[in-house]
């Protein structure tokens, strides 16, 4: 991860060229590096993207990145950007005005489920939410917190549905 992560910096040292390129490379720049997915090793990885709202000087975020500082299970692909202040009318969308952070983490077992499940309590405590589409393990808990507005939700999803994910995060049913 370090020797990508150096190579990937003086890369972007070399002359700037202004040139129009298809948009695959751009927007998908680790496909053009083949099994890209092997660096993580024979577990693979495990996503995790959350949203925090703009809030104490971005304490959230700085407590996160700290708690993954510690933990030693980093990672050579994160991004972080800002959400506008658009409210969205899904009943769940992901995107709230705030930061948001996404990580592929190298999967080690239970010491990363554990470490995710401490971010995702500081993702609660603020008021924020992770990313059902990237998620593999969140609690019901979490996403019933992330998100209040599921039951309603729940209403329009068609009676003969049914996914792994959507057992997971309604059952048990929080506060039944």
């Amino acid at each position: 991860m370090k020797a990508f992560t150096i190579a990937y910096y003086h890369k972007q040292l070399v002359k700037q060229v202004r040139k129009v390129i298809p948009y695959e490379p751009f927007f998908y720049p680790l496909d053009a590096i083949k099994n890209w997915n092997r660096a993580y090793g024979g577990a693979g990885f495990i996503q995790y993207q959350c949203s925090v709202p703009f809030n104490d000087n971005y304490r959230a975020i700085k407590e996160i990145m700290q708690r993954i500082a510690d933990s030693g299970e980093g990672s050579f692909l994160v991004v972080l950007k800002t959400f506008g202040d658009i409210k969205s009318p899904g009943m769940l969308s992901f995107p709230r005005p705030g930061v948001t952070l996404a990580i592929d983490f190298p999967f080690r077992g239970e010491s990363t489920l554990q470490l995710l499940e401490k971010l995702d309590q500081i993702v609660r405590e603020v008021g924020g939410a992770d990313y059902p589409a990237k998620d593999a393990r969140m609690s019901a808990e979490s996403f019933q917190c992330f998100y209040p507005n599921w039951r309603e939700f729940a209403k329009y999803i068609d009676p003969k549905f049914s996914s792994n994910f959507w057992r997971r995060v309604t059952e048990p049913l929080i506060g039944d």
